[in-house]
C-alpha cells in the first residue's frame, strides 16, 4: 500500500503541481476581470438608456402641453372669428416592427408604380412567402395603420388610404426612413 501511495505522490512531484495552480489561477483571475470590465460597460449602457428613456419621456410630456395649447388657440379662434380649422383624421397608430415597417414601406411605394397591390407583390420584393406577407399586412392593419382590401376574383387588392398616406408623407407618423430600408 505504501508503495501505491508513494508512486501516486512521485508522480505528482514529476508535475510540478504548484505551477499548475499557479497558472489555473492566473487565468481564472483574467477571467474574472474580463467579467468584471463587461459588467462595467453593461452598467454604464444602462445608465444612458434610462437617461434617454426619461429624456424621451420629458419630450413626450411638452410635445402633450404644446398640442394641448394648440388645440386651446383652434377654439379661440373658432370662437372669436368663426374661422373654422379643418379637422384632419385622427389615426391611432401602434408603432410596428422591423419587418413590418418593410412590408408598410413596400406597400407605399409600390403602390405608386402599380396601384393596388397583391401580397404576391409585396413577397417578390421582400423575398418571402405570399403567407408571411399576408399575416405582415394583417398585423399592421392591427396596429392602425388604414389599409384598403378589395377583393376582386376572390383575390385581395390592397391600398393605403390616401388621407393616410398624405398624412405620412408629411409627418411621418410611423417615423420611418426610406434611405435605412433602401427605398
Amino acid at each position: 500500500m505504501f508503495n501505491i501511495f508513494g508512486k501516486i505522490f512521485l508522480r505528482g512531484k514529476f508535475l510540478d503541481l504548484s505551477r499548475v495552480r499557479r497558472s489555473f489561477k492566473h487565468e481564472l483571475t483574467k477571467i474574472r476581470h474580463e467579467f468584471e470590465e463587461h459588467l462595467q460597460a453593461i452598467n454604464e449602457n444602462s445608465n444612458e438608456i434610462t437617461a434617454n428613456y426619461e429624456y424621451t419621456c420629458e419630450i413626450e410630456n411638452k410635445l402633450d402641453k404644446l398640442s394641448s395649447r394648440l388645440d386651446n388657440i383652434q377654439l379661440y379662434m373658432q370662437s372669436t372669428s368663426g374661422i373654422v380649422v379643418e379637422k384632419k383624421k385622427e389615426f391611432d397608430v401602434k408603432r410596428l416592427n422591423r419587418k413590418e415597417q418593410e412590408v408598410f414601406l413596400v406597400i407605399y411605394t409600390l403602390e405608386e408604380e402599380k396601384g393596388n397591390l397583391t401580397y404576391e407583390d409585396i413577397a417578390k420584393k421582400l423575398s418571402i412567402s405570399e403567407q408571411l406577407a399576408g399575416d405582415y399586412v394583417t398585423s399592421i392593419i392591427e396596429k392602425g395603420v388604414p389599409i384598403i382590401k378589395r377583393y376582386i376574383n376572390s383575390k385581395p387588392f390592397l391600398k393605403l388610404d390616401p388621407e393616410f398616406k398624405t398624412l405620412q408623407a408629411k409627418e411621418n407618423i410611423l417615423q420611418l426612413s426610406l434611405a435605412e430600408f433602401g427605398f
